[in-house]
């Protein structure tokens, strides 16, 4: 019985550092800065590792009066692209936390 109560606390403070270095990681996310374009780099956003828009640049050739709704469009896609950008850097560094553990939530 005394066995099973020493590996319970080895399985803790295994659990306890992954914690903490799922924190780290999740504070460099925050320090990432993932670009997205689109019209050929004519609108950029940037976005940071926990999907905040930190930069919109737009370049003054694509900035047409008479034609707003593809300077929004431009800004969405470019919007749209550095997001899955994030998430996909997202679910690269936080899965090497979750692979091979089944853990319910994850």
């Amino acid at each position: 019985m005394m066995r099973g109560m020493g590996n319970m606390q080895g399985m803790m403070k295994q659990m306890q550092k992954m914690q903490k270095k799922m924190a780290e990681a999740q504070e460099k996310l925050g320090e990432e800065r993932i670009e997205g374009t689109a019209g050929g780099g004519m609108v950029t956003v940037v976005v940071s590792g926990h999907k905040e828009v930190i930069e919109v640049n737009i370049k003054e050739e694509v900035v047409d009066p008479e034609d707003i709704e593809m300077l929004q469009d431009l800004v969405l896609a470019a919007t749209n692209d550095a997001l899955k950008k994030a998430e996909d850097l997202t679910n690269q560094t936080m899965g090497q936390f979750t692979k091979g553990m089944n853990l319910p939530g994850f």
